[in-house]
């Protein structure tokens, strides 16, 4: 059908020289497989390809490295799930430090407030990973803060402290309606460790939260600190107004004001005080330094 003088055609039959030259190198190979007990006419399929020479420097370890390597896919799987392995194991942890009631329960408030970040996260359409524990440490959500403000960043942070104070809230609100110390103890420690979290220092969520913060607005979280210390006799909250003395003197202060993080992060301090000042200190207080 191609123009007898086209160079597809003059392609085309070069084409079909060279396969009719091969015929004869694949009869005979047909013939010395037939010649080795093969069935007549009958070509075997081709040797198996050699072994990687990567294989053979591992030596005896060769095997278990292509071993390893067809599982890869199970190892795949693995890492896509190890939002629940982590916190499978961090559940485990806890249980078996403090018994499943309380371990089962800190766990779930913590999940709880990891949650809070990634949740503010997603709706705000910015690409994020399910939260990753670390048992004997804490938790994280990984995700991605390029282009977004640091008004934007302040907030997020906040947000996984806002979940915290609700698991607390609703931990001390089923201790007030059954009188079950063990909700008394998840809330108390539930509001000390977001208030904790809320120190202005370091990767805590407070330190990321005061970095869009003012001379002026870190002088009155300093201020709220310590009034509520005054309020709940609580030292924790002499750690906060450390920090943010230290905060003070630091130079990443922002020149323009922030006033919606500063209101924020003060009704946040104040509401995990009210929580951690009316739950009693039963075995609450011991559970929480023991974490």
């Amino acid at each position: 059908m191609l123009p007898t003088e086209s160079k597809e055609a003059a392609w085309v039959r070069e084409r079909l020289q060279a396969l009719d030259g091969r015929l004869p190198a694949l009869e005979s190979t047909a013939v010395q497989s037939a010649a080795a007990g093969s069935p007549s006419g009958q070509i075997l399929p081709p040797a198996a390809p050699p072994k990687p020479s990567w294989v053979k420097r591992l030596g005896p370890f060769g095997p278990l490295a292509l071993l390893l390597l067809k599982f890869k896919t199970l190892f795949v799987f693995l890492f896509k799930f190890k939002f629940l392995l982590s916190f499978a194991f961090y559940i485990a942890l806890y249980v078996g430090i403090f018994g499943w009631r309380y371990g089962l329960g800190i766990s779930a408030c913590i999940l709880i407030h990891e949650m809070g970040h990634f949740i503010d996260i997603k709706r705000r359409g910015l690409p994020a990973d399910m939260p990753v524990f670390l048992p004997g440490f804490g938790a994280y959500v990984r995700w991605n803060a390029l282009g977004v403000t640091r008004r934007q960043i302040a907030q997020i942070s906040l947000a996984g402290p806002l979940a915290g104070w609700i698991a607390a809230a609703v931990c001390f609100l089923l201790y007030a309606q059954t009188g079950d110390p063990i909700w008394a103890a998840l809330a108390r420690t539930g509001a000390f460790l977001n208030i904790l979290n809320l120190i202005p220092v370091w990767v805590l969520d407070g330190g990321q939260a005061a970095a869009t913060l003012g001379l002026v607005e870190r002088a009155a979280l300093l201020a709220t600190s310590l009034g509520l210390w005054y309020y709940t006799g609580e030292g924790i909250f002499v750690l906060v107004a450390a920090g943010f003395l230290w905060r003070l003197f630091t130079k990443d202060k922002p020149a323009q004001f922030d006033w919606s993080t500063l209101a924020y992060y003060a009704a946040l301090l104040a509401a995990l005080a009210v929580v951690l000042h009316a739950s009693p200190n039963q075995v609450a207080s011991q559970a929480a330094s023991s974490f």
